[in-house]
């Protein structure tokens, strides 16, 4: 009998892209194929893509040629969001057998079949306008039994100008409440301590079957061993005081919100087309820290959009430091092709977006940094994950603090009370007082 064929699989961009390459990997498990890291060598490579900066772009066929140094070269097969929305661009990189848009990838081997090397690349792209199935909502093939991401809501049905998600991922749709409540219910059997709800637009969850995300919160908080659930995202125009006040009335929703706010300028967000203004963005995150006063909450940041003048980025700035915020993420605009934002005036120039940019991750920096020192001398709940590069222990609070113990002291899957005695870089050190189930 053969050795057993081997895959590996790679993923850039989001957490939701992540999850859909564990499902990625799930069909391979089942026609038994061994994975194993990307990089090595293997009989297929799958990079599953993102296209939301031009960054990812020029990662895509970085990892393509690194696939391709592995000997024998193998299958090399590219899907997710640069594959639906240029797979010519794509198909035209050297060493490439298949381009499967965004439906495909979820039924692999139907439009692939036994992966073997091409003669010239296959391309198997619909159109996204098409696209009204879901696709895999979970898997649990995640090296750690931690934390699970449950994909609940796909695509998205707003029109911000700089975005690619809609023409890639195509109009929002959502898993049913059954059925996300049946795999919320597969995951903790597993061992999974914690879920992520996640999704392009989490917010816009079940809209379009009769449900909303306070309805699928609420069964969710019933499944029987789940410490745990956490929302990884949610539009400020979406986050009602309904939702506020349940992740505030129950212990296993995790006081953490990422709230994107993208400007602290309003004429820039009315050029984004997003749908608030920096007032209605204050109220909701002053809502959050009355009802949870130690709420972790983040926000996303986009600096360098056409028409950001010095005098919109000092808005920003002053908006920002203004805001009662535990973290940035901070994103510098690059034009996509095919949005209205590649087409807008006001060009900012590239070495000005790198200075904003650095501005905005230093102001991150050091809001994370009073944020947790504010947790020193409170005892709080983590949950431990797997040795980090250095072999110590880290984990998460439900506020989204990372703490780090000593590898010894806790076990993996662990949730354990640490007394909070100082503030390490980008973590928060301890000492452990309690430990629940492992």
């Amino acid at each position: 009998m053969g050795a057993m064929p081997k895959a590996s699989l790679t993923t850039l961009g989001c957490k939701l892209n992540a999850a859909e390459t564990a499902a990625i990997g799930q069909q391979f498990l089942e026609r038994g194929y061994t994975l194993v890291e990307f990089g090595d060598p293997s009989d297929v490579a799958v990079i599953n893509t993102c296209s939301v900066t031009a960054r990812a772009d020029r990662e895509c066929r970085q990892l393509i040629r690194r696939a391709l140094r592995a000997r024998p070269s193998p299958v090399v097969i590219v899907t997710g969001c640069y594959a639906q929305l240029e797979p010519d661009e794509v198909a035209s990189i050297g060493g490439v057998d298949f381009v499967l848009g965004t439906r495909e990838k979820f039924d692999l081997f139907t439009h692939v079949g036994l992966p073997v090397k091409q003669a010239r690349p296959q391309v198997r792209v619909s159109d996204i306008q098409e696209a009204d199935d879901f696709g895999p909502a979970f898997s649990t093939l995640a090296g750690d039994q931690t934390r699970a991401f449950l994909k609940v809501q796909d695509g998205c049905d707003f029109s911000c100008s700089f975005c690619t998600i809609p023409l890639a991922r195509g109009s929002s749709r959502s898993q049913s409440v059954d059925a996300c409540l049946e795999q919320a219910r597969a995951l903790s059997v597993k061992g999974f301590r914690e879920i992520v709800l996640t999704g392009v637009n989490v917010g816009d969850y079940g809209r379009k079957i009769g449900a909303d995300l306070l309805r699928l919160l609420e069964a969710l908080v019933q499944v029987e061993g789940l410490d745990r659930i956490r929302i990884s995202s949610i539009e400020p125009n979406l986050l009602t005081d309904e939702i506020i006040e349940f992740v505030a009335a129950h212990k296993n929703m995790c006081k953490h919100f990422h709230v994107p706010l993208q400007s602290g300028s309003d004429a820039v967000l009315c050029l984004m087309r997003r749908r608030y203004t920096t007032r209605q963005y204050a109220e909701r995150i002053a809502r959050i820290r009355a009802r949870i006063p130690e709420c972790g909450i983040g926000a996303d940041v986009i600096v360098g959009f056409p028409g950001e003048g010095e005098g919109e980025f000092a808005q920003t700035v002053e908006f920002l430091t203004s805001q009662p915020l535990t973290y940035l993420h901070v994103f510098t605009f690059s034009e996509r092709p095919g949005t209205p934002a590649s087409l807008l005036e006001g060009a900012v120039e590239p070495s000005c977006r790198f200075r904003r940019n650095e501005v905005l991750r230093l102001l991150g920096r050091k809001k994370k940094e009073a944020f947790y020192r504010q947790m020193v001398g409170k005892t709080l709940p983590v949950l431990f994950e797997s040795d980090d590069e250095s072999g110590c222990r880290c984990g998460f609070t439900d506020n989204y603090v990372r703490v780090e113990i000593p590898s010894h002291v806790a076990s993996e899957n662990s949730i354990v009370g640490v007394a909070i005695t100082g503030v390490k870089e980008d973590r928060c050190v301890g000492e452990v007082r309690s430990e629940r189930r492992a």
